[in-house]
């Protein structure tokens, strides 16, 4: 009994001895792979925490979990939900195509004067012969500007070109804030020439003036006087004038280009006899209607010629909501450019949705009267373009493009 009591006694020995051991055998291996941070460790790294390259992404995380579904789903940038205190982008706002037409007026009393207390009831909006609601009244006194200034240099300015361009030049000067308004400059006889383009650099618009000098034609010998003949194979438009053709191309390619937030207007000195454009007065009207811009006509000219052609200035201008002006001496110009500035700070904007929904790109005739007897009894006279090209088809789908 006691022999196999100790053999049990010595046999239990030995087991707890052999478990110690083999627990603390396993600890210390834990203890060394702790602190190494061997290569086995890594290899057995979760594949998902491992850094990857852009565009790599593990497969699980192609469709959504349970968790990211619903409400609790990211958006993507693409679907970035507008919150209501969001101040929205300038940009995204004019993406937005609108049916409003805009038309800028101003309005003088018989002594010249402009009236600046028209109030929305004292007129009223007519398109094509159609009463037109108006949802928008307001002053517009600090409107941008986007002005090109045009300059006749053929033979008949020789004389009087000198004190155009010191008269522009002090417009230029009073007239252009940097940070809002831009001028460009263009000059022109048979062909235009752009002397600067659209800048508010007001240093960089009278240096511009400053080049602008006469072009005399072949043959030309001064006071009106030509001698022997143009050459055969010469260039027939050159000492010509070509007024129409300088118009269409300013609006087309100087004007068009500008924001739509902005006034545009061409300033033009000449004497108005135009010899040798390829495009009609009408197709110079239509070109700064399309445009927006209105012209600002100066007519002078030199003593020996023919004068200056009123008829085609007043026209040109009248038609597209400016005026023309006829100085007959120095301190005359300068009051012309003095009433076009003040005329460009002292416009009503009136804006309506038109009744012809219809995108067909046809002219359409505006006409605003002024319905307030008492203002009636002032003969007020109104300036603005008298008409506009609706938009077609096409061109509000290039516009809604992105």
């Amino acid at each position: 009994m006691l022999r196999h009591k100790t053999f049990a006694r010595a046999l239990a020995l030995t087991l707890a001895a052999s478990f110690l051991c083999a627990v603390v055998g396993r600890a210390r291996v834990s203890a060394r792979q702790a602190v190494s941070g061997g290569a086995s460790g890594q290899e057995q790294q979760d594949p998902a925490s491992r850094p990857r390259r852009a565009g790599d992404e593990p497969a699980q995380t192609a469709a959504a979990t349970p968790q990211q579904t619903g409400a609790q789903q990211q958006p993507s940038r693409t679907q970035k939900p507008a919150r209501p205190d969001e101040t929205i982008d300038e940009d995204d706002v004019e993406r937005v195509e609108s049916d409003l037409t805009n038309v800028l007026f101003t309005a003088v009393d018989r002594d010249k004067r402009f009236v600046t207390t028209i109030k929305q009831e004292d007129v009223r909006v007519l398109e094509d012969g159609v009463e037109q609601k108006v949802f928008t009244f307001q002053r517009e006194t600090a409107r941008p500007l986007s002005l090109a200034i045009l300059i006749d240099t053929s033979a008949s300015e020789e004389r009087t070109l000198p004190e155009e361009k010191s008269a522009a030049q002090r417009f230029v000067d009073s007239v252009i804030r940097q940070t809002k308004d831009e001028v460009a400059v263009l000059s022109f006889t048979g062909d235009a020439t752009l002397e600067q383009g659209l800048t508010g650099n007001a240093s960089r618009v009278r240096r511009a003036i400053d080049r602008v000098e006469f072009q005399p034609p072949s043959g030309y010998i001064g006071g009106g006087v030509m001698v022997g003949t143009p050459p055969i194979n010469g260039d027939s438009r050159a000492g010509s004038t070509a007024i129409w053709d300088a118009i269409w191309v300013t609006s087309y390619e100087v004007l068009s280009e500008t924001s739509d937030k902005t006034r545009r207007a061409i300033i033009l000195l000449t004497d108005g006899e135009d010899t040798s454009s390829r495009k009609h007065l009408s197709e110079a009207v239509d070109a700064a209607l399309k445009a927006d811009a209105i012209i600002y006509a100066i007519g002078i000219g030199d003593n020996y010629f023919d004068g200056v052609d009123k008829g085609s200035l007043n026209k040109i201008s009248e038609r597209t909501g400016g005026r023309a002006y006829f100085p007959r001496n120095e301190e005359d110009l300068r009051s012309a450019f003095a009433q076009i500035q003040d005329e460009l700070r002292s416009q009503y904007l009136v804006a309506y949705s038109p009744t012809n929904k219809a995108k067909d790109g046809t002219f359409r005739q505006v006409k605003i009267e002024v319905v307030n007897p008492e203002l009636s009894k002032q003969k007020l006279r109104l300036t603005y373009r008298q008409g506009y090209f609706a938009r077609s088809a096409v061109d509000a789908r290039v516009k809604a493009k992105p």
